[in-house]
């Protein structure tokens, strides 16, 4: 009797399992081996602040190579709210682990958030926080890891004020009014100008950018001449706030103040055109929040029994 064939399909069965011997400690091991794909949301990378976040991020990642991927994206302009969505969207589709986000607008990110959630992605609030009301009525708990941002603009409103006396006239020029991060520094500034008997003759909004802040300002210096003082929610504005002030002649007369202490902003506090802002430590902003994202992923902690907030730095800047 030939029994070639048998042996044949012997031959061929414990080559089959073999191979599946060899295949499941692999398919095991590469799950233990998994590592985590985090996703950067930033807002405006032609905000030098964002870009400094970015910068950071992707330096931390080179260092923890072996830890986590870092996928960052970022959008055209502060108010480009709609493709912000859309990238949440596709790092939904891609399967991110976890999304570290910066939003536009404290509101309108919430549903795509909640969607991103609902696909076990954890999701990280950074930079501006999500609006409290809308968290809740989705049945949302996404962590803020940032600072304080009213008290960081009350530290500059009171070093403003030893600059000015009572009754003076100042003017807010505040980020995108729906970002809660705008709300809280321009709440902190009129803390601060409430306390010193400083007036506050107008808040109008920049929409974070340079242009429309020069633009706000040369208005506020037109309409009230008497003002001493411009207090810009972040320092892009400032800038734009320091041209205002140069082509309407008060240089020396009219003081200026931002927020973020980005690069730009460093020669003029050297030479009094800026006199304070507040460092919150862009370059470790993201960083804060992907250590967040990476521990909740470590630990297999649900998103809503993350803590709903960790406060992180921010320091006044003045001139040295």
């Amino acid at each position: 009797m030939n029994n070639q064939p048998f042996y044949r399909v012997l031959s061929v069965a414990a080559v089959l399992v073999f191979s599946a011997a060899m295949v499941l400690p692999a398919s095991a091991a590469d799950a233990q081996t998994h590592k985590p794909k985090i996703a950067l949301v930033m807002k405006s990378l032609a905000n030098e602040f964002f870009l400094t976040m970015e910068t950071g991020a992707k330096d931390y990642q080179k260092k923890h190579a072996d830890e986590f991927d870092l996928i960052s994206n970022g959008i055209k302009n502060e108010t480009d709210t709609a493709n912000q969505i859309q990238i949440v969207e596709q790092m939904i589709v891609s399967k991110a682990d976890a999304i570290i986000i910066a939003p536009s607008d404290s509101k309108a990110l919430i549903p795509v958030v909640k969607k991103a959630v609902d696909a076990g992605i954890i999701v990280i609030n950074i930079d501006n926080k999500f609006d409290a009301a809308v968290l809740k009525d989705k049945g949302l708990n996404v962590p803020f890891v940032g600072p304080d941002n009213r008290k960081g603009a009350k530290d500059i409103g009171d070093y403003l004020a030893k600059h000015l006396k009572a009754g003076d006239q100042v003017g807010i020029i505040e980020g995108i009014p729906t970002s809660t991060n705008s709300q809280q520094r321009t709440q902190g500034y009129q803390d601060a100008m409430a306390q010193a008997g400083i007036k506050v003759v107008s808040v109008q909004s920049g929409q974070w950018e340079i242009n429309n802040a020069n633009a706000i300002a040369a208005a506020m210096l037109s309409e009230y001449p008497n003002i001493k003082a411009l207090l810009a929610d972040n320092d892009n504005m400032a800038l734009g706030a320091v041209s205002a002030v140069r082509a309407a002649g008060k240089k020396g007369q009219v003081q200026v103040v931002g927020y973020d202490n980005i690069e730009a902003i460093k020669p003029m506090l050297a030479d009094g055109r800026v006199l304070a802002t507040a460092d919150q430590f862009a370059s470790q902003q993201a960083v804060f929040g992907i250590n967040a994202a990476l521990a909740a992923l470590k630990n297999h902690t649900k998103q809503s029994d993350l803590a709903s907030s960790v406060e992180t730095p921010v320091k006044l800047v003045i001139k040295q």
